[in-house]
């Protein structure tokens, strides 16, 4: 597989399948991984793209990664905690079953960035947002994390429940318009939008900051808290969050929707507010 790409990957050991891999596309990406025979992949239910004939497509409860309990209570708590983040209860599993070199791809559904990550190179694990999981690796979970603090959980964006990848092998996760990664140094603070925190690793302690004061909150359009990411530990943030790409959509897609904001209004923001449209 060409290798000119920033994103590509050639093999290295490990216990989960050790895929090949190429992004492509800008704003639009899609992943193509390369499997070798017997190797697998899963991906979340939709994101298929395309496949060569000698790669059998199967549907299973949960990850599909084989791990834990086997049993069918096992797997349906499995997919009962994929359910729970957002996701789908099955997940799709793409397997070769022919000779050579065989390839499948798979899409992101909104426009953003494919972010691929070796989980060993992470000590085995990474918090993400929920639904940010596209496929994998056979062999990594998909599991729940859970915020241990009341008012993070409340306020702080993703709700109390994120997901938790573990493994060690490639995931690849989909974030929404221009991803920028931080390396925190240890008591190193960051304060970010709850909405565009993308991911973290479990290193890092996770909770809210207040945004500032009435006024801020009110008027400032950033909502009443920030995400305080303290170090040490790697942080990935988004520059648009699904859930403020779909509020823009619904906005315009309202009657009067862009009448104010970005039309001339010298009221701007105030006016909106005024109106009721914020």
């Amino acid at each position: 597989m060409a290798t000119n790409n920033p994103w590509s990957h050639m093999r290295q050991s490990g216990i989960a399948d050790d895929i090949d891999f190429e992004i492509k596309g800008h704003e639009l990406q899609f992943v193509e991984i390369e499997l070798d025979p017997g190797e697998s992949a899963v991906a979340e239910a939709g994101a298929f793209v395309w496949k060569d004939g000698t790669i059998e497509m199967t549907t299973v409860f949960g990850d599909g990664s084989n791990s834990g309990d086997d049993s069918f209570m096992g797997k349906l708590l499995g997919a009962g905690k994929r359910l729970v983040t957002g996701a789908s209860l099955f997940t799709t599993v793409f397997t070769h079953r022919g000779t050579g070199k065989a390839r499948v791809a798979f899409a992101a559904p909104v426009p953003g960035t494919i972010l691929p990550l070796k989980l060993s190179d992470l000590g085995g694990t990474l918090i993400c947002q929920k639904e940010s999981f596209l496929a994998a690796a056979r062999g990594v979970s998909i599991g729940i994390a859970f915020q241990r603090r009341i008012m993070t959980g409340l306020f702080g964006g993703e709700g109390f429940i994120m997901q938790k990848l573990e493994g060690d092998g490639w995931v690849f996760v989909q974030m929404g318009g221009t991803l920028v990664e931080r390396e925190l140094r240890p008591g190193e603070e960051l304060h970010v939008d709850t909405g565009c925190l993308a991911a973290y690793t479990p290193s890092v302690t996770f909770d809210l900051i207040a945004a500032g004061g009435v006024k801020s909150v009110l008027f400032g359009g950033e909502g009443m808290f920030f995400a305080r990411l303290t170090g040490p530990g790697k942080v990935w943030i988004q520059s648009l969050p699904f859930a403020r790409l779909a509020g823009r959509v619904v906005a315009a897609a309202m009657p009067a929707g862009g009448s104010n904001r970005g039309e001339g209004s010298a009221l701007g923001i105030l006016g909106d507010f005024i109106d009721g449209n914020r």
